[in-house]
């Protein structure tokens, strides 16, 4: 007869759970440090675009993606990691870092599917490089480049009109609306600034032609 409080079946599912548990954990703890690798190659290559070495800029995302696709293979088998904040936010910096290198040179914007990457993820990273352009912008008024500097603008309007059609609830866009909102007013700042920057190159003209003989 079974004593009471006594249920064999117990210590089996003991050894279960600590199992799932201590391999979760594993993987977790994996994949946490290589986001982190993820995320400062990203910024790294993105502070390289800033800089205008574009081949440093590509070596670094490289590394970036090498240790993103190690980070998912880490949580390949964890349903419940492979969508994790931490590790999401970390693909969203190596998609920002990579589109806005992408913008920078003028070549063809990859789709989600061929960075591997999901709709939210893609959609907060291009979101992200409105902020990331407003500032390649800047530093071309700065050296007088108003082709560079205008052409910035075009990408980040064109980038809003997309994300402005994506009018879905925050649950299912992971809050891609907030990012919206701030995209819009990045690019009324920078457009405030362009034309300023477009009408004293206008004014300079005129006055250097009154002066002219």
């Amino acid at each position: 007869m079974q004593g009471e409080g006594e249920l064999p079946e117990l210590g089996a599912l003991e050894e279960q759970a600590h199992a799932f548990f201590a391999a979760k954990h594993a993987a977790r703890e994996k994949s946490l440090a290589l986001a982190r690798l993820v995320i400062r190659h990203a910024g790294n290559a993105i502070r390289a675009v800033h800089r205008r070495e574009p081949e440093q800029a590509l070596a670094l995302l490289e590394l970036s993606k090498r240790a993103a696709d190690e980070a998912r293979g880490e949580v390949a088998g964890q349903p419940e990691l492979i969508y994790s904040g931490y590790l999401n936010d970390a693909i969203k910096e190596l998609v920002e870092a990579t589109l806005f290198l992408q913008l920078i040179e003028s070549r063809p914007m990859p789709s989600p599917q061929d960075l591997e990457v999901s709709w939210v993820a893609y959609l907060s990273g291009l979101a992200e490089c409105v902020g990331e352009l407003r500032r390649y912008a800047l530093d071309a008024l700065r050296r007088g480049e108003l082709t560079i500097a205008e052409r910035m603008l075009g990408n980040m309007s064109a980038i809003y009109e997309l994300l402005v059609t994506i009018d879905y609830p925050d649950a299912v866009t992971g809050s891609l609306r907030h990012a919206t909102d701030s995209a819009r007013s990045i690019l009324e700042r920078t457009r405030g600034d362009i034309t300023t920057a477009v009408q004293q190159t206008r004014l300079e003209a005129a006055l250097r032609r009154a002066q002219s003989p």
